[in-house]
């Protein structure tokens, strides 16, 4: 028995030390862990509920060449409750107001909005959502409701900020702007200026700040004295002038639907500076509509076709070896080329003309003729005075994707005996709409050949970070000789030429055609015939302004494919209505008319503008442009941003309040 009791005891002693034992580790571990390892477990614990984020940088504006807004980050927001926050006194006295507030806002039940704020208070919901998405001027209303108006440490409000890049001109020239994309991989990606002068200019710096899990997948800002403010980028100011890309982009939508086109592309640059003042790339659809798809202006190399003939020509007399009146014998529109034939559209052809007459009517043949018998034995001569006017070389353009020429020479593999009479006329090599529009600007400027420019300066606030300013490719691409030649032809072929559909007399333009076959080493070219068309010049023909360039690209056949038919009245319609005082007849009749709407209108708005000098009005259903109009003659110098366009629908200061200097009123419009 006592044996029994002892081997009894021995095991309670062994137990009891082992579980000494075990509570000395136990103690010791904690000590550890309390002492020497505190600082790396306190890390660790931090990082799993601590992390640092991101805070986007605002992108700067663009601006079009008189101040328009043409693209601008509008800032939303998300508005949510720490409900453990606010002290229990804090929150019974403020969430009655608060849900009233709430109730006004949301349209929902007070007493259910209380229910639920009480609910996740109940539940230590820090992260409860009070709205999404929202507007400047709505963060500004919510965060003066009742205990929100208290702030972060008192309130437990919680102002998630993220930045919507707009474009208040809609999708005109958008594709030129630029505008933000995601690829297959998830990459963003930003073509035109927002892309080319983003990170440089536009992007700005992003900040950081912490922030603190509070639930799965969700987590608070921390209010951190370390926390770095995002540097918002700077504003750039483009060179575009939007009343000029509204009528270059309408133009052309109305000729492509009229055509059925694939796509096309219209540019106007200003003579002298080189400044693109409108810029419209339009693409189809599959289901027959139009939008900004891609640069085709910048970006795609193809066959000028007739439109290269000037530049042809220009060679040959710059190297004398023929003059205007040069007599070159087209034939009946039909000649052989090294095996080849060669034909002109005229059917009968153009016999026995001058060089000058053959550019007039675009004569395939008489422009072949030529440059075979002046060049053939001696290529290298012509193709030098190509690559001294640089067609050979991009333009080195600010705008991403600029494509590239392609001008073959003696010994690569596309050259051959037919390459100089095909070059002629604008085949066997390919350029940019944007180097040919260059070109022929060069023709109008006196010679010089400025690179076409889309930035005019970068700006933060009022104050200049940089400036762009005209940049000389070639200083004089021929002599005044030449020069003044090619320009008579130019200005006689919209007056008797193959352009003389366009001509008006009361305003000049001057101008080549061009109408290139595509795609016709495809086998089903014979029975479904593809087109490019195009006009290229400048007006008024005398004392140029500006040059423009129309190309479209496989218009229905069955509707007209020449130049002259589909991309020349896009040419006339922007040149007429942009720089002419002459309107066209067959559209205003008469300048003295009265109607009693416009005129009750204009009162109002008159009457508007008078009364409300420093007091801000109510713009709710006013036009887009009549409300800028109205602020910015007003005796106090506000900031306006305006988000869409059309009819204004909200405005963030409410009338009749007393504005001030440098106050920022947004307008959003439908």
């Amino acid at each position: 028995m006592a044996v029994n009791e002892k081997g009894i005891l021995n095991r309670l002693y062994f137990v009891a030390g082992c579980m000494f034992i075990f509570g000395l580790a136990v103690v010791f571990k904690l000590l550890s862990i309390q002492f020497l390892q505190g600082d790396k477990y306190k890390v660790m614990a931090t990082e799993r509920v601590v992390k640092d984020v991101i805070i986007p940088a605002n992108r700067g504006n663009v601006y079009s060449v008189n101040g328009n807004l043409l693209a601008t980050s509008i800032p939303k927001y998300d508005i949510r409750l720490d409900a453990l926050t606010p002290s229990s006194r804090t929150f019974e006295k403020y969430i009655e107001p608060l849900c009233d507030s709430l109730s006004k806002y949301t349209g929902k039940s007070s007493s259910k909005l209380e229910k639920d704020i009480r609910k996740a208070r109940a539940n230590k919901n820090r992260y409860y959502l009070l709205a999404r998405n929202i507007g400047y001027s709505e963060y500004i209303r919510l965060r003066g409701f009742p205990l929100l108006s208290l702030g972060a440490f008192k309130g437990g409000l919680i102002v998630e900020q993220t930045t919507k890049r707009e474009h208040p001109m809609g999708g005109i020239a958008q594709r030129t702007i630029g505008y933000e994309r995601t690829d297959d991989q998830g990459n963003i990606t930003r073509p035109g200026i927002d892309g080319a002068f983003g990170i440089k200019y536009l992007s700005g710096v992003d900040g950081q700040r912490k922030k603190q899990q509070i639930g799965k997948g969700q987590w608070k800002p921390l209010n951190d004295a370390n926390e770095i403010e995002p540097k918002d980028g700077y504003d750039v100011y483009t060179t575009i002038d939007v009343n000029i890309q509204d009528i270059a982009h309408h133009a052309l939508l109305k000729q492509l639907e009229l055509y059925q086109a694939e796509h096309g592309c219209v540019v106007v640059m200003e003579v002298k500076t080189g400044e693109i003042r409108a810029i419209s790339n339009l693409g189809r659809t599959s289901k027959g509509k139009y939008y900004e798809k891609l640069n085709y202006a910048v970006g795609e190399s193809h066959e000028p076709g007739s439109t290269f003939k000037v530049m042809a020509l220009m060679a040959a007399l710059e190297d004398k070896v023929i003059d205007t009146s040069t007599v070159v014998d087209t034939q009946r529109g039909r000649k052989r080329f090294y095996g080849r034939y060669i034909n002109d559209s005229h059917r009968g052809g153009y016999g026995k003309i001058s060089a000058a007459r053959a550019l007039e009517v675009s004569s395939n043949i008489g422009l072949a003729t030529i440059i075979d018998e002046h060049y053939s034995k001696n290529p290298e001569k012509f193709i030098d005075r190509i690559k001294e006017w640089k067609l050979n070389e991009p333009l080195g353009v600010s705008i991403i994707g600029e494509g590239k020429p392609d001008i073959p020479e003696p010994g690569d593999k596309k050259w051959s005996r037919n390459a100089l009479p095909s070059f002629a006329y604008g085949y066997n090599l390919a350029i940019t709409p944007l180097q040919t529009l260059a070109f022929y600007n060069a023709i109008a400027n006196k010679g010089e050949l400025v690179k076409p420019r889309f930035l005019r300066a970068v700006k933060e606030f009022d104050k200049n970070i940089e400036t762009f300013d005209k940049e000389v490719i070639v200083k004089k691409i021929c002599s005044d000789e030449t020069l003044n030649k090619t320009k008579e032809i130019l200005k006689n072929i919209v007056v008797r030429g193959t352009g003389k559909k366009l001509y008006s007399k009361t305003f000049s333009m001057a101008g080549k055609t061009g109408t290139a076959r595509t795609e016709y080493w495809m086998d089903d070219w014979e029975d479904n015939p593809r087109y490019i068309s195009s006009f290229s010049g400048y007006f008024p023909a005398e004392n140029p302004k500006y040059s423009c360039i129309v190309v479209i690209h496989k218009p229905s056949i069955k509707v007209g494919f020449y130049g002259a038919d589909v991309s020349g009245p896009v040419f006339k319609r922007v040149a007429q209505k942009i720089y002419t005082d002459t309107p066209l007849i067959d559209e205003i009749e008469s300048l003295d008319i009265k109607i009693e709407s416009v005129d009750n209108e204009y009162e109002a708005f008159y009457n508007t503008a008078q009364t409300y000098k420093t007091i801000m009005p109510n713009l709710i259903g006013l036009p887009a442009m009549d409300a800028l109009v109205l602020l910015e003659n007003m005796q106090v110098d506000v900031k306006v941003k305006l988000d869409g366009n059309g009819i204004v629908k909200e405005q963030s200061i409410n009338k009749n309040t007393k504005l001030t200097d440098n106050q920022t009123v947004v307008l959003k419009a439908s």
